[in-house]
C-alpha cells in the first residue's frame, strides 16, 4: 500500500503531525517524520507505521548532537543490509561512499567545488537505521488520529494563514485550478504550520541513507537531488533541514519531489519552499496539479452505507458512477444529494461497517500521491471542508474498538495463512492484502467482508 518511493515522498518521512503523535503517543520513538511524518503516523492503522526520531540539535560537522544514539541492533527488517555487522561495514566506508558520487554529480552540473563544500565533514547519522525500521507495539485508530489533526487550534491558525496570504492564495487558484483550502489542510498537518518541520540535515540524513542500509540507490538519487538544490542557490544549507528520512519545509518535500515540482512563484530567481510563501503555496499546488488535480471538484463523500451491504465492493479498484453506488442504497450522510451522479467513485470503509464509509473521487487519489495513506488523505479532505466552513463527519466512529498489538496483527495474519487467506509473509503491517484475505474470511463465516481487524475477528480467527 505505500511504496517507497511514495511513502518517502511524505510519509515515511515528513514531519508534522509526527510530532504531534509522538506527543500524545510516544510511539516507539516520535515519528519519523517528527521525523517523518504522517504517512508513518497514518501508515500504521492500514499498514504499520515507523516510529519518528526525536529531534535533535545539529552539531558542527553535519552530525546531530543531542539525538538518540543507534541501537547497535540488527534492524527489525530482517534485511542482510540492516545487520548490525552490515551497518558497521558500511558506516566505516561511510567518506569513500560519498566521494564515490562525484562522477554522477557532475553529470547533474554540480560543480566540484559545492561538491567538496556541501559534503565536507558529513558524517553518518546511524540512529537513522533504528528509525528506519521500527516496528511500534501499538498504533492509533484513525477516530484518534483525526482528532489529533484535526483540532481547533489547527483550524483557528489554518483561516489565519488563509487569510494572511490571501493574495498568494488567490493568484495560485487561478493560475493552478487548485483548491486553496486544501493546500493549507496540507501544510497545517504537514508541519503544523512551520512550527514543526524537522531539524535534521537533509544533506547528512540522506548521505547515511544512500550509503547504509537497504534503500542505498532510491536514497542516493534524494542525496544527489539535494545537493543539486544547493548547487542552483534555491536553498541555503541551513535552510536543507527536516526529517530523518530527508522531507524538508512546512509541506515537506523530498528532494527529488523538490525538483519536478517546485515552482519560483514570485520571480526573484530561487525556489524556496522554506521560507517564502509564494514559492511554497505555488510549489504545492504545482505538485497537486501534476499528479491530475481536477479544478472545482471535491474529493469524497461521507456516505450512509446500508444494513446487509456486500463489503466486498469497498475496494479501490472498484470505482463506479455514483449513481450505480445510489442504486446499491448509499446516501450521503447529510442528506443531501449527489452534484455530479456520473462521477466515478470508489467505497472506503475504514472502520468496517461499524462507521462511517466514503465515497472516494479523483482528487482523493491525488492527495493519495501526495501521501499513500489512506487515513492520512481522509484527514487532508476533511481538514479542508472544515477550515471552509463545513461541520463534522455526521456518523460516530467505534471508539469502542482497540488497536491490535503488533503481536496481535502478526498473529490474525498468522491465522488467516494458516486458513489459506493470506498468501503474504506475515508481519505485522496491515495493507491491502491483509484486508482482502480477512474480508474472504470473514464472508466465509457470515460476517460482513468489511475487512476492518477488530478483537472480535481476531477472537474468531482462533476458533472462540
Amino acid at each position: 500500500m505505500q511504496t517507497m518511493a511514495g511513502l518517502a515522498k511524505r510519509a515515511g518521512f515528513l514531519t508534522g503531525a509526527a510530532m504531534v503523535a509522538a506527543a500524545l503517543l510516544l510511539p516507539a520513538c516520535a515519528r519519523a517524520q517528527a521525523q517523518n511524518g504522517l504517512s508513518n503516523l497514518f501508515g500504521g492503522i492500514f499498514s504499520g507505521p515507523n516510529p519518528a526520531p526525536s529531534q535533535a540539535t545539529p552539531g558542527s560537522g553535519g552530525t546531530q548532537t543531542g539525538a538518540l544514539p543507534w541501537s547497535g541492533e540488527d534492524g527489525a527488517s530482517g534485511h542482510p543490509l540492516m545487520t548490525a555487522a552490515a551497518i558497521r561495514e558500511a558506516a566505516g566506508n561511510f567518506n569513500n561512499c560519498v566521494a564515490a558520487m562525484w562522477p554522477d554529480a557532475a553529470r547533474r552540473n554540480i560543480t566540484q567545488e559545492n561538491f567538496q563544500r556541501f559534503t565536507a565533514g558529513l558524517s553518518p547519522d546511524l540512529r537513522i537505521m533504528d528509525l528506519m525500521d521500527s516496528q511500534p507495539e501499538f498504533t492509533k485508530s484513525i477516530w484518534d488520529y483525526l482528532d489529533i489533526l484535526v483540532n481547533d487550534n489547527r483550524l483557528a491558525r489554518g483561516r489565519e494563514i488563509l487569510a494572511k496570504y490571501k493574495a498568494q492564495f488567490d493568484a495560485t487558484e487561478r493560475a493552478t485550478g487548485v483548491d486553496r483550502y486544501i493546500i493549507a489542510s496540507i501544510w497545517g498537518i504537514e508541519s503544523n504550520y512551520s512550527t514543526q518541520m524537522g531539524d535534521r540535515s537533509v544533506l547528512q540524513s540522506t548521505a547515511t541513507l544512500a550509503c547504509i542500509g537497504r534503500r542505498q540507490a532510491y536514497f542516493k538519487d534524494e542525496f544527489l537531488s539535494a545537493l543539486e538544490i544547493l548547487n542552483r542557490g534555491d536553498l541555503r544549507p541551513e535552510q536543507l533541514r527536516g526529517s530523518w528520512a530527508g522531507a524538508f519545509g512546512p509541506t515537506q518535500f523530498m528532494p527529488t519531489a523538490f525538483k519536478r515540482f517546485a515552482v519560483d512563484g514570485d520571480g526573484d530567481g530561487r525556489r524556496d519552499v522554506v521560507d517564502n510563501p509564494t514559492d511554497l503555496i505555488a510549489s504545492t499546488a504545482n505538485n497537486l496539479k501534476k499528479d491530475g488535480w481536477q479544478a472545482g471538484q471535491t474529493w469524497g463523500y461521507e456516505v450512509v452505507v446500508p444494513q446487509g451491504f456486500n463489503y466486498m465492493l469497498a475496494d479501490r479498484a472498484k470505482a463506479m458512477p455514483i449513481a450505480q453506488w445510489e442504486k446499491l442504497g448509499l446516501k450521503r450522510a447529510t442528506g443531501q444529494p449527489f452534484p455530479h451522479p456520473a462521477e466515478k467513485a470508489y467505497l472506503l470503509a475504514p472502520a468496517g461497517a461499524q462507521g462511517p464509509g466514503f465515497l472516494m473521487l479523483q482528487n482523493y487519489r491525488v492527495i493519495m500521491k501526495y501521501n499513500p495513506a489512506e487515513a492520512y488523505a481522509l484527514a487532508i479532505g476533511h481538514f479542508a471542508d472544515r477550515l471552509r466552513g463545513g461541520q463534522p463527519f455526521v456518523q460516530p466512529w467505534p471508539r469502542q474498538e482497540r488497536e491490535l498489538a503488533r503481536t496481535e496483527r502478526l498473529e490474525l495474519q498468522q491465522l488467516l495463512a494458516q486458513r489459506g487467506f493470506y498468501k503474504g509473509t506475515p508481519d505485522g503491517q496491515f495493507g491491502g492484502q491483509t484486508r482482502e484475505a480477512l474480508r474472504h474470511f470473514q464472508a466465509s463465516i457470515g460476517v460482513p467482508a468489511d475487512g476492518f481487524a477488530s478483537s472480535d475477528v481476531l477472537d474468531r480467527l482462533r476458533g472462540r
